[in-house]
């Protein structure tokens, strides 16, 4: 598939869509002042083309129970790409994790961990991450303050 030259328009739908994917083509139409249709083609073709990759609803994580974040620096014992495939593979299946990042510099991977509370964390540490083959070592850093948390890219 050939990539989607993005225009004024297109950028105009995906700030809108990234604010609020749940207002109908008719209200971001009116927003950008052009044709119902026109907006429909376009919506349909950022999702056919990749920009929008889903729609999801962003929960309170504290009214879920999930008040604690854990940054986790994970340094494997190797660097075969079998080590890193099976660590990639395993780690994504925990549900605690919701980002997972294969960086450079000290450590191999940062997770970010949300879980209920210090004792939950331990038990995910001791009874999941910890017991990952080829672990070498887990640094991890506690969520104090959520000063800004966006899901906005600029645009």
């Amino acid at each position: 598939m050939m990539p989607l030259e993005l225009d004024k328009t297109d950028l105009q739908i995906l700030k809108i869509l990234q604010d609020d994917a749940s207002l109908t083509t008719k209200e971001i139409a009116f927003q950008i002042r052009k044709a119902v249709g026109t907006v429909h083609d376009r919506i349909r073709k950022l999702y056919e083309h990749g920009y929008v990759k889903k729609t999801v609803a962003i929960l309170d994580r504290k009214k879920i129970n999930r008040g604690l974040i854990a940054f986790s620096h994970v340094l494997l014992n190797d660097h075969t790409a079998a080590t890193l495939n099976s660590f990639e593979t395993e780690v994504v299946k925990f549900p605690e994790v919701m980002e997972c990042f294969q960086m450079t510099g000290t450590f191999d991977f940062i997770l970010r961990i949300a879980t209920s509370d210090m004792e939950t964390y331990g038990d995910f540490y001791r009874d999941k991450l910890s017991k990952l083959p080829k672990v070498h070592t887990v640094q991890s850093f506690f969520v104090l303050a959520e000063i800004k948390s966006d899901t906005s890219y600029p645009l």
